[in-house]
């Protein structure tokens, strides 16, 4: 049957199948929407926020009526500033490369200050590379600092003129 009428059609016999499932699921849509569906209107709920707002205003004005005594306003209020003035918090510093000199770091003996001195590494990448260095023992070429997580092609190039292997 399917294949006479896709012959007819002009369809093939999958895109029958899903014409076909597609009205059947608009029936069954309309059927509940029409005869199940409950469309008794639901009861709208007042919410009454007062309190809330209250405590908003409480906090979040710096007025003279407020005890500045209150640790836990004043707790409140230092977040806020930390969060709202983080150039205060949080300084981003540019290294300093030009007191490195070419070839001035071993790889194999540096400690974490001198690694950190490095373009691009910080605390956390300086302790990767001494736990690879601790893992394998030794770095025989300075190419292998790109087996490190967070060290790849561009910032190991940007590196190797300071780094030497002994």
């Amino acid at each position: 049957m399917f294949e006479k009428l896709s012959k007819k059609i002009g369809f093939t016999e999958t895109e029958i199948y899903v014409v076909l499932f597609l009205a059947g699921m608009f029936i069954l849509g309309f059927v509940y929407v029409e005869f199940i569906k409950d469309d008794t209107p639901t009861e709208n709920k007042n919410f009454d926020y007062t309190k809330e707002d209250s405590l908003f205003n409480y906090y979040s004005n710096l007025n003279p009526e407020y005890n500045l005594e209150d640790s836990s306003l004043i707790s409140n209020l230092e977040i806020k500033r930390r969060v709202l003035e983080l150039s205060d918090s949080f300084a981003y510093v540019k290294k300093d490369i030009s007191s490195l000199a070419e070839k001035s770091i071993n790889i194999n003996t540096a400690g974490i200050n001198e690694l950190s001195m490095l373009p691009g590494i910080g605390e956390k990448t300086a302790e990767k590379i001494i736990d690879l260095r601790i893992e394998r023992g030794r770095f025989k070429r300075i190419e292998e600092l790109m087996d490190v997580k967070g060290i790849g092609e561009a910032k190991f190039n940007k590196m190797k003129k300071f780094l030497y292997v002994q």
